[in-house]
């Protein structure tokens, strides 16, 4: 019936029209729920949007802890063919100067048998079976023997199969020439092996196999006759939190590798602190705008402003003992941003150390001589750390809070809306039908006024 259209052919009313607008001004109520449910999402999304930047910052000042300057830790190498890599248990100014005598290499090792295809018979060639497989010292690993009439591919697999530290492929050598190939399952010198046939001895062991690489660690002459080998290329802590891996031996060339405090590093990780806590404010400014005209979604909005503000006072308040984080290169602008001297922050680190750390990073409690507590000294990161989450954390960040709470609206409002759309369309039944009753009485009265006009007439 909401749709059914009842002009009046009689009244000539346009009753249709007459409707719309009697449910226009009875929806007002429901067009200005639709208007704070709008404002209301925008809000929630704008809370959140803010959050991300927040947590940009929680992750960034994170990363800035009283250990910072003290784990950074990076590693200089002599030359391009060995690359050197710290961790932060790394000794600054330590060192180690070696040559390298050569790369680390697995064994592998080809028949002298050759086979006409990878299905010809394994028996067929020099090799005998069964064979034994031998350590690098001789020990038996296991012998592996396969049936008769077996195919080189089957041997291959028979090896594999085995498990005694190798594994077995055909090699296509050419037209009608294949061969078997063992490789170590073990790197370095610790993979060496050998193959010992039905008929060899000691003087003949191996006979049947050519090694075509040798069963060999890496080794490092560090001189005086100390060596240090690795079963791969890669040397773990040569020196304490200093590895080394090497990629060319060259036994004439000295290689000196050591460790350094890497400052480029915790000023990197400070910039990115600065960028995030700039990136938040002006996401604050953007969304709490309440100039002339404005529609930002949080227009005016006091608690956020407020998170801006507190940004701004944990790098401009004073850092006890040292006074001013400005000494470690910070400073304020006119528009309320952040910037962040490097070459400030690094003069501060070397000329005064504790002072540059304790202003950025902030210093551990501890304990004097005279057995008094020191307290521990919160730098600029800790405190733009406890801003940002006491902002963005999940279960009790006031942002997290807020988005929540508008959405509670949302949810809210879009029951009351929906509630409305009942209300509006009984509503449009009702006059729709009063509309149409009223239809049928003008034209019953009509007809009974033709009829009474005839009647009249007739007289």
């Amino acid at each position: 019936m909401a749709g059914m259209s009842v002009d009046g052919l009689v009244s000539g009313l346009d009753t249709t029209n007459l409707i719309n607008q009697l449910i226009s001004a009875e929806g007002a109520s429901q067009k200005a729920l639709k208007t704070r449910l709008t404002a209301t999402e925008q809000a929630a999304s704008a809370y959140r949007t803010v959050n991300t930047t927040f947590l940009a910052i929680s992750a960034a000042a994170g990363k800035l802890t009283p250990d910072a300057l003290v784990s950074a830790r990076t590693a200089s190498s002599s030359s391009s063919a060995v690359v050197a890599t710290a961790t932060s248990s790394a000794v600054p100014g330590s060192s180690v100067t070696f040559s390298v005598q050569s790369l680390a290499s697995t064994q592998v090792s080809l028949s002298r048998g050759v086979w006409t295809s990878a299905t010809a018979d394994a028996r067929s060639s020099t090799m005998a079976w069964p064979i034994e497989i031998l350590d690098e010292n001789e020990a038996s690993l296991g012998t592996v023997d396969i049936p008769a009439g077996a195919t080189l591919t089957d041997a291959a697999k028979a090896i594999n199969d085995a498990g005694h530290g190798l594994t077995a492929s055909v090699v296509k050598l050419g037209e009608n020439r294949y061969t078997l190939q063992l490789t170590s399952t073990t790197a370095g010198e610790a993979g060496g092996f050998s193959i010992k046939s039905p008929g060899e001895d000691d003087t003949t062991l191996g006979s049947r196999f050519v090694t075509t690489a040798p069963a060999r660690d890496a080794v490092l002459d560090l001189g005086g006759g100390v060596v240090a080998k690795s079963a791969t290329n890669t040397f773990p802590d040569l020196l304490t939190g200093l590895s080394v891996t090497v990629s060319k031996a060259d036994p004439e060339a000295q290689v000196t590798v050591g460790v350094a405090t890497n400052n480029d590093s915790v000023a990197t990780n400070v910039q990115k602190l600065v960028d995030a806590v700039n990136a938040a404010i002006n996401t604050v400014k953007d969304y709490t705008n309440n100039s002339k005209g404005s529609t930002a979604a949080l227009r005016g909005d006091y608690s956020i402003t407020s998170l801006g503000s507190k940004l701004l006072d944990a790098v401009s308040f004073g850092v006890a003992p040292h006074g001013s984080p400005a000494q470690a290169g910070f400073q304020l602008t006119k528009d309320g941003r952040i910037t962040f001297d490097k070459a400030v922050f690094l003069t501060a680190l070397k000329d005064k150390p504790e002072m540059a750390q304790t202003l950025v990073l902030g210093s551990a409690a501890g304990t004097a001589q005279d057995g008094t507590a020191i307290p521990a000294v919160r730098g600029v990161a800790a405190r733009l750390l406890e801003v940002a989450k006491s902002a963005s954390d999940a279960t009790t960040g006031t942002l997290g809070s807020m988005a929540n709470g508008k959405d509670s609206t949302v949810k809210d409002l879009k029951a009351r809306i929906e509630a409305w759309d009942l209300r509006l369309e009984k509503r449009r039944e009702t006059l729709t039908r009063q509309f149409t009753a009223m239809e049928t009485a003008l034209s019953s009265m009509k007809n009974q006024s033709t009829w009474l006009g005839s009647q009249l007439s007739a007289l």
